[in-house]
């Protein structure tokens, strides 16, 4: 992906190969490229590399772009320390990230498109549809940019911000392998996890990237009928469809698969709904000599403007849990951070497009 009309290299979206490569281009030693692949990934500009000469800093940036994303708007939540960022990028387009904190480390959630056309019905990503995919460099920056605002390194990333990974996917695979390079931000693919509404091919595909991430599918339904109402891309991979690909999934890495369950109230949330998707996932799920490990996330619905959803009440969550524990399904219900700050992507980005 270029980002100017002169065509200049995104040099963060490229492997330290290929900055080797543009080295022997140019004249220069290739060990150069580890210094600046390694100066990159810690935020520094090209002119700001020090041990790089003058006259090779200058050759990059007549060849080559380095921006990081601006922050357009910041909220921080009082409640636990949860951040939401709105950045903006080079071209003025805007996307959202969130940082939280746990014990064990500090993840980030990072946005892959701007923008989403995917059409899920209870998504404010998604209004307005899709407007561009982000590169690898852009989704590496809300990382980068978010461990410079906060002085906090970054331990795990999700792929559950703005936009479908899987419908931008080379940009996600390319960022997937840059954010694990040992001279980058080195965070182990154990540590990753990329959400898709069900992309059936690509999920194919991603089974054959020898990559450890953990794989989430949004599937908040276990009939056809209400799940293509609420996520269009059902219509065409169906509910059986997309599980069969994660059984494959399952098969190929032996990674354990997540999935998130959205709770509607009225919609897909009671005691009966709770036993047809343990019994949905059971009978696909676990066969053959090595049944998957099956884990749902329950998701109380976020409310958003002019979409009528309301969320489930305790009860009904706790009801819907229980059943699915009784039936042999791991289910947890998301802890909700930055709930004073509407820590959810998408939302922030539709204020801001509505007040400009």
């Amino acid at each position: 992906m270029t980002f100017t009309s002169e065509e200049k290299i995104d040099i963060l979206s490229l492997f330290p190969d290929e900055i080797a490569s543009l080295m022997a281009e140019l004249g220069e030693p290739k060990y150069r490229a580890k210094q600046i692949f390694t100066w990159l990934h810690r935020g520094k500009g090209l002119s700001e590399m020090t041990d790089i000469p003058k006259k090779l800093r200058e050759k990059l940036e007549e060849k080559c772009i380095f921006k990081l994303p601006e922050i357009e708007q910041k909220l921080v939540s009082k409640i636990d320390g949860t951040i939401k960022y709105l950045w903006r990028l080079y071209d003025g387009n805007t996307v959202e990230s969130v940082f939280m904190r746990y014990k064990h480390g500090n993840t980030v959630c990072i946005s892959s498109q701007v923008g989403c056309r995917m059409g899920c019905a209870f998504c404010a990503s998604t209004i307005g549809g899709k407007v561009r995919d982000l590169a690898a460099s852009e989704m590496l920056g809300q990382i980068i940019a978010t461990e410079l605002d906060t002085g906090e390194k970054v331990s795990g990333v999700v792929m559950m911000g703005i936009g479908e990974p899987l419908d931008n996917y080379d940009n996600s695979v390319r960022f997937l392998r840059l954010v694990n390079e040992k001279d980058g931000l080195c965070i182990g693919h154990r540590h990753i996890s990329l959400s898709t509404c069900g992309i059936v091919p690509k999920i194919y595909e991603l089974a054959e990237q020898d990559m450890q991430i953990t794989l989430s599918i949004s599937l908040h339904a276990y009939d056809n009928d209400t799940r293509s109402s609420l996520m269009p891309v059902n219509k065409k991979w169906d509910v059986y469809t997309l599980l069969e690909a994660c059984y494959n999934y399952f098969e190929k890495t032996g990674r354990r698969i997540s999935f998130e369950y959205t709770l509607i109230s009225s919609k897909n949330d009671s005691a009966e709904n709770a036993y047809e998707l343990a019994s949905l996932l059971n009978k696909t799920l676990r066969r053959g000599a090595s049944p998957m490990p099956i884990h749902v996330n329950l998701i109380p619905v976020n409310p958003v403007s002019g979409k009528g959803f309301t969320s489930s009440d305790k009860n009904a969550v706790n009801t819907f849990a229980a059943v699915l524990e009784k039936h042999g399904i791991n289910a947890t219900v998301r802890r909700k951070l930055g709930a004073d700050i509407n820590a959810s992507c998408g939302q922030l980005r539709r204020k801001n497009a509505q007040k400009d």
